[in-house]
């Protein structure tokens, strides 16, 4: 859901920009976990070969989604060879139901990610339109940071993704030894 503009929040240096699932404190920290649910990408020369590279690397990762394909080519060196500047979205701006943006006075969109089934996507995307529909409503006096939170997740829980991740992050941790054993 996008609650505000995000484009003052964007890095302007950047050339491709994403929101995580998990957000390490750091723009350029490759730990974060991408989502794909939202990037923001500036049509240049770059990003271009970047998006060929990320097209033809599901055939190194047969039968991964594509957000994971990415979790393993981010280290790739072929992202710095072509010199490309990846930017991850800070959570406090661009939440999602795997770490909610906890300050509605700054959050920009949010993200039904780690969530699991339809029913329970739109469960708590009503919740959370409910709970922007309340912080609207409120007088500026009481839409501080530690008043106003959302109620959500609910039926969408990052326990049951992160159990189902953990396959996915020890092929993440194999393919950076691999780059660096290689470089």
């Amino acid at each position: 859901m996008w609650f505000r503009d995000p484009f003052p929040r964007f890095h302007l240096d950047a050339d491709f920009q994403i929101a995580c699932d998990h957000f390490t404190g750091s723009f350029d920290d490759v730990m974060n976990r991408p989502n794909g649910g939202f990037n923001f990408v500036k049509s240049n020369n770059r990003s271009i070969e970047f998006y060929k590279f990320w097209y033809s690397s599901r055939e190194t990762y047969p039968g991964y989604h594509d957000q994971d394909v990415l979790n393993f080519i981010k280290v790739h060196p072929f992202i710095a060879d072509i010199g490309l500047k990846m930017r991850f979205l800070d959570t406090t701006n661009f939440g999602g139901l795997c770490e909610p943006s906890r300050d509605l006075n700054q959050v920009c969109t949010m993200h039904a990610n780690c969530c699991f089934g339809m029913d329970s996507k739109l469960h708590d995307l009503r919740i959370m339109l409910q709970d922007w529909k309340h912080y609207l409503s409120l007088p500026p006096s009481l839409k501080k940071p530690s008043v106003v939170s959302w109620r959500v997740p609910q039926k969408c829980r990052l326990a049951i993704y992160l159990s189902l991740s953990i396959h996915n992050l020890t092929l993440f941790f194999i393919t950076i030894l691999y780059y660096c054993s290689v470089l």
